[in-house]
């Protein structure tokens, strides 16, 4: 009894064992109906008999795709690209809206600075000294400051 149950504990690891030893098929496998109507798997066709491939590999790959991809990323690194100069103009307009808008709430304050009479406003001459800016010297500065604002198109107000 001891026997029987050996070979039969043999045949089975046997058994197990077997489907590990057996080499990866390489070739594909068929399917087709014979002529008695079973369906009939094989590695080898018949002559005359229409088969279908049965767990054939997958297609071969899209012989494009390493330009499609190199495409896509030239054309992605293209759009980076304008996102970033977009991002520079807008950041350099910003910068110069600023600095027009400093620029001319100076100038407001230099004319409304100009036009009030109680305060003494000076000015250098040649010899680099100080002197009180006359009533005309006053209005041309003013004019001065004005036309300088119209040419950086200064808003009204402010």
């Amino acid at each position: 009894m001891d026997r029987t149950r050996n070979r039969l504990l043999a045949c089975a690891a046997l058994a197990a064992l077997l489907p590990l030893a057996a080499p990866p098929a390489a070739a594909a496998l068929y399917k087709w109906i014979d002529a008695n109507g079973r369906t009939v798997y094989s590695d080898q066709v018949p002559p005359g008999v229409k088969a279908e491939p049965v767990g054939a590999a997958p297609p071969p790959a899209n012989p494009n795709a390493v330009k499609d991809l190199a495409n896509q990323d030239a054309e992605f690194r293209k759009r980076q690209l304008e996102r970033a100069e977009d991002g520079k103009k807008t950041e350099k307009a910003r910068t110069d809206s600023a600095k027009l808008a400093t620029l001319c709430a100076q100038a407001r304050a230099q004319i409304a600075s100009l036009r009030t009479e109680q305060v003494v406003v000076y000015r250098l001459n040649e010899k680099g000294e100080r002197v009180v800016m006359d009533e005309a010297a006053r209005r041309a500065e003013i004019g001065r400051v004005e036309a300088m604002m119209r040419e950086r198109n200064c808003p009204a107000g402010g």
